[in-house]
């Protein structure tokens, strides 16, 4: 199968055996990415633009020497295999790429563009940090200023270079008429740089080259933590949306399947969807029994009867049998539709948050400059030398540099995240340590979450013998999730199958097959006559010759350390609330076996949005446990959210932090990390305010210059980091 992101994702419909199985994209166009290596020059660039934008169904193709790769927008059906022939036939070489794997690898080439910066300021600081000490030891005259020239060409290019995501970011930030932390950075960097290069044209004493450098590699430092903490993740709303389904067929007039566009499906059409698919609409059952597994829409941990008159909402899949629905929403009508505006809203609104670091530097920077242009027209005002003006205004510049600032958060969370990764915890957003610390509502879903997802057989040892194995036998003839479990527990057990002749599943219902001549069954009370008055899942066996059925009851299975977790949340003061699409009994169920006292059931998507925003608007701070596509808004809505490996990719893409293992004993430490973890940054932004208190009068003073604030920087910063280090 071919696949590209959505918007710059398409599926080849070729490459599926029916349009309405379960794909992964629903895309609106497909951008497709070809490698071609054998390209040298504009020639060959022209040649290939012109003859891919001359293929049907081509919107655009444009061509990268440097990179030697075609990127193209095309209709969503194609695939770039369709393409590869085409560039193959006007003499090229060609190869698919996928997009997916190329952000990633941007993402990655971002780390390693931070890294290499980091390694040439090291070495550029070091470098010239050694000519210093010649000049400190006495070094003068010529000889001096051959070493001010020889550090001023090291480090020009060296600033150059290394110093490039501050000046885009300080840039950007002015030309939109505001101010970031990067701003007083740049303006440090300019003014040291060209103080110490007036002082080595004057043939003065003191030039600070070695400073721009140490604070660069510092700032740099911060910068690379700062990036490892962050994740480069897709939208989850586009995720969402990703689980549309492109193409579907449509019965005309005649009652004849034909294959059509999504986007031109319209209420009243009749769609058939195959076993395996996901449904394209909302829509009514008006033909046809199967089982629908709504798993990621409601989180019912198993699948239900889907017969006419049945709704069915787009995303759901049809598992045993042919249905034909009669589409009741369509497009952005759809439940899966609406499901993706609610993600991008709570997504939109917790992007709002602001991190300590940035609240801090609203109130920094303007005050940096202020000062530091305070400090450049007293003094000039009161010797009327520039040059000893321009020198101070660079040591206040220097020394109020935000490098502790720009430490305290990164350090911290590094070392935090750290500990946590190794707990079995994978913290994604940046500021999501700043969040738990504040969480006092833990909200969990149930299947997927506090469950492993799957059913256990829990009365296997009420069966007798004969009724083992000739349960095995009909289980074993059926994929539904009951059968599965009943299958693995008996096998477990050293159970062999009965033999038994036209075993047969029926659709909805169960198996049947005959065994020593009497039909047997497996599957459904009604189905099988018998009286379900049971609140707890089960399945049921008839043997037949009068016997009466016998119920196989199912629990779903603890994850590890669910009730350890809820125990240590609810000792350390949290409210804990359990919030589920599946039953009321189920749920219940659950509710008492973990302790819970706080519940809801047949909650909808919408419902868990709802909820969360309910607590929200409380003035609570909620942190969402979740792993399904019906946990998603919840998830992206929450002040912080946590979800497990094992969900669906929307689910981990919304969420802030990731629980790597099966257990789920980590969350309640990450919560104390958290706090901890809070407590540091607090505490590191104290010291830098220190450092401030004491070393920026003595800069205002004249009594630092530009290398002694350089150094005095230096050291706050190595305190911050040592600060945070103690949380390993």
């Amino acid at each position: 199968m071919t696949t590209v992101l959505r918007h710059q994702t398409a599926v080849c419909p070729g490459c599926v055996a029916a349009p309405s199985e379960a794909v992964e994209t629903a895309p609106t166009e497909a951008r497709l990415a070809i490698s071609l290596p054998t390209i040298h020059c504009q020639a060959c660039i022209s040649t290939v633009e012109r003859g891919l934008s001359q293929t049907p169904g081509v919107r655009s193709a444009r061509v990268n020497l440097t990179l030697k790769r075609a990127l193209v927008e095309a209709e969503p059906e194609m695939c770039a295999s369709d393409l590869i022939p085409v560039c193959e036939g006007l003499g090229f070489e060609a190869h698919e790429l996928d997009l997916a794997a190329l952000a990633a690898t941007e993402t990655n080439r971002a780390g390693r563009e931070l890294l290499l910066r980091l390694a040439v300021a090291g070495f550029a600081s070091m470098n010239v940090m050694l000519l210093s000490i010649s000049v400190w030891s006495g070094a003068s005259d010529a000889t001096r200023d051959m070493f001010h020239w020889i550090s001023a060409a090291i480090t020009f290019p060296a600033i150059l270079y290394c110093g490039q995501p501050f000046f885009r970011s300080a840039w950007s930030a002015l030309r939109a008429r505001r101010l970031n932390m990067d701003v007083p950075i740049v303006l440090a960097l300019l003014l040291a740089l060209v103080t110490s290069l007036w002082e080595t044209s004057l043939s003065g004493e003191h030039a600070y080259f070695d400073a721009a450098l140490t604070l660069t590699f510092f700032l740099l430092a911060g910068r690379y933590l700062d990036h490892r903490t962050r994740a480069a993740a897709r939208s989850a709303a586009e995720e969402l949306s990703a689980l549309e389904v492109p193409r579907a067929w449509r019965l005309n007039a005649q009652g004849q399947e034909e294959e059509v566009s999504v986007a031109d499906l319209a209420i009243g059409d009749l769609i058939r969807v195959r076993p395996g698919g996901r449904m394209p609409v909302d829509g009514e059952i008006v033909e046809g029994r199967s089982e629908l597994d709504r798993s990621l829409l409601t989180g019912e941990t198993l699948p239900v009867l889907g017969e006419p008159g049945a709704q069915v909402s787009a995303g759901e899949v049809n598992l045993t049998g042919p249905l034909t629905i009669r589409a009741l929403a369509v497009g952005e009508e759809t439940s899966l539709h609406r499901m993706a505006d609610l993600v991008a809203i709570a997504e939109s609104g917790r992007s709002r948050y602001t991190s300590l670091a940035d609240s801090a530097a609203k109130l920094y920077a303007p005050g940096v400059h202020i000062l530091s242009a305070l400090a450049f027209v007293g003094w000039y005002l009161y010797t009327f030398d520039m040059r000893t003006a321009l020198n101070i205004a660079a040591a206040v510049l220097i020394i109020t540099c935000p490098c502790a600032l720009g430490l305290a958060v990164p350090a911290v969370t590094t070392a935090a995240s750290g500990r946590l990764f190794r707990a079995g915890l994978l913290v994604k957003h940046s500021t999501a340590l700043e969040r738990l610390a504040q969480v006092d509502t833990v909200v969990f879903d149930k299947t997927g979450t506090l469950t492993a997802g799957t059913p256990e057989v829990v009365n296997l040892g009420d069966l007798g013998a004969d009724q083992l194995s000739a349960a095995l036998a009909l289980a074993e003839g059926s994929s539904h999730p009951l059968a599965l479990a009943l299958s693995r527990a008996a096998r477990e057990a050293g159970v062999a199958a009965a033999s038994v002749q036209d075993l047969q599943e029926v659709p909805g219902y169960g198996t049947e097959a005959t065994l020593a001549g009497v039909r047997v069954r497996l599957g459904r009370a009604a189905w099988v006559g018998a009286e379900a008055q049971l609140t707890q899942t089960a399945t049921w066996l008839d043997l037949g010759a009068g016997v009466p059925p016998v119920a196989i009851r199912f629990a779903d299975a603890l994850r590890p350390g669910a009730a350890e977790v809820v125990s240590a949340l609810q000792d350390s003061g949290k409210k804990v609330i359990l919030l589920s699409g599946d039953t009321t009994p189920a749920v219940e169920d659950m509710a008492n076996r973990l302790g819970i006292q706080n519940w809801v059931a047949d909650a909808l998507p919408e419902d868990k949005a709802a909820r969360v925003a309910q607590l929200t608007e409380e003035g609570r701070k909620v942190l969402m446990v979740g792993d399904g596509l019906n946990d998603t808004a919840a998830l992206a809505g929450a002040h912080v959210s946590i979800s497990p490996a094992s969900a669906l990719d929307a689910a981990r893409v919304a969420s802030d932090i990731v629980l790597l293992g099966k257990d789920l004993t980590p969350i309640a430490e990450a919560c104390g990390v958290a706090e901890r973890a809070t407590r540091r940054i607090r505490e590191n932004f104290r010291i830098a305010t220190l450092y401030n208190i004491i070393a920026v009068p003595l800069a205002i003073a004249g009594l630092a210059t530009p290398l002694i604030a350089a150094l005095a920087m230096s050291t706050s910063s190595i305190t911050v980091s040592l600060n945070a280090l103690r949380l390993r």
